[in-house]
């Protein structure tokens, strides 16, 4: 999602061996990912494709400069992920619906046998996921889809050709793409069964730290300059989500009835009026903001405890690739360490981190 920066672990490989509630979900979790699956081919036959779109064939030559950094300077996985292209005819791969109580910021988890319990529902049609958040709201839950560019398989699938570049990313700016291509295959370094929140701090440490590095050493002033401005709009909007979540906690852990309503209200009020001030300051074409303005029209308990799981325990993270000498595989080390502690005991650490 682009608002938080996220890009969200999917769990599409996940298969249904026995007792399952929901076949239908593996189904299409299933289906689904064999068919992004099936439409990627290497991009070396793009770049020789005398049809293919030279804007694409030259979004192609960049990422793979930036998946063979990758693995040179990051020590991320040199495998086939990232190494062919799709184009999926749609904005995005998959649409995560996300839920949370109504006096609550922390969200609704769903278990699968292999990925073990993650706080979101991904799914390949949009409707279907719009149909699933109608109906959590109906049961009573705050519900919340927004769409996602792209999903990791954990390494799962590089004997089938590993997961693909896809047009629902490929024309970001530079180095929004690094940022995502460092987040995907960070995924595959580090992954801790039932703890959503570890897993995407620990991908967003990683791109942030990536693509700053990227920046700094590989990219031109032209793109150091946009990746800036897009990312000074996106670090303040952040801190507002942020004080927002913070304030609604405050307030569903200390009041109740009808203060806590009022309260409750008045804090989605200040938030909406602290992004009208924000996108006012950043000026510029207002096309480029609708997906801030999605997010803030839209905006609940839902949408605010689905941005703490990319952000929560980044500067822990950040803290921790310091204190190895900001050397990439003893951090990678580190966190595999952390990922193998219990729960909350690698929850209290990477708080205490910074």
């Amino acid at each position: 999602m682009a608002i938080a920066g996220v890009v969200a672990v999917g769990a599409v490989a996940a298969l249904c061996l026995s007792g399952c509630a929901n076949l239908g979900y593996y189904w299409q979790s299933a289906t689904g990912h064999l068919k992004v699956m099936s439409a990627a081919k290497p991009v070396e036959d793009w770049i020789a494709d005398a049809q293919a779109p030279q804007r694409l064939k030259d979004r192609l030559v960049l990422s793979q400069r930036i998946r063979s950094y990758a693995v040179t300077e990051l020590k991320l996985p040199d495998n086939p992920s990232y190494r062919r292209y799709a184009d999926l005819h749609r904005s995005a791969v998959v649409w995560n619906v996300v839920a949370a109580p109504v006096y609550s910021v922390t969200l609704k988890s769903w278990c699968f046998p292999v990925t073990g319990c993650v706080t979101y529902h991904g799914y390949f049609d949009e409707a279907t996921a719009r149909a699933e958040a109608a109906q959590l709201a109906g049961e009573g839950y705050e519900s919340n889809v927004y769409p996602v560019p792209a999903y990791s398989t954990l390494g799962w699938m590089n004997w089938a050709g590993g997961d693909p570049l896809l047009n629902t990313f490929i024309f970001y700016p530079e180095g929004e793409l690094a940022r995502l291509i460092f987040h995907e295959l960070a995924h595959q370094v580090v992954y801790a069964k039932n703890d959503t929140m570890f897993n995407e701090s620990f991908a967003t440490a990683v791109e942030r730290l990536g693509s700053a590095r990227w920046l700094a050493t590989q990219a031109g002033e032209d793109a150091r300059k946009d990746y800036a401005e897009f990312n000074g709009r996106r670090n303040q909007f952040r801190a507002l989500a942020l004080a927002t979540r913070k304030r609604l906690e405050k307030i569903y852990a200390e009041t109740t009835g009808a203060e806590r309503d009022a309260l409750k209200q008045a804090a989605l009020r200040d938030f909406r009026a602290g992004y009208a001030q924000l996108r006012d300051s950043w000026g510029g074409d207002a096309a480029r903001f609708r997906a801030y303005d999605l997010y803030v029209e839209r905006a609940n308990n839902a949408s605010f405890g689905a941005q703490a799981a990319y952000d929560e325990f980044v500067p822990g993270f950040e803290a921790l690739f310091g204190r190895e000498g900001r050397d990439w595989k003893r951090f990678y080390d580190a966190a595999r360490r952390l990922a193998d502690l219990p729960k909350e005991e690698r929850h209290k650490l990477l708080k205490e981190a910074p």
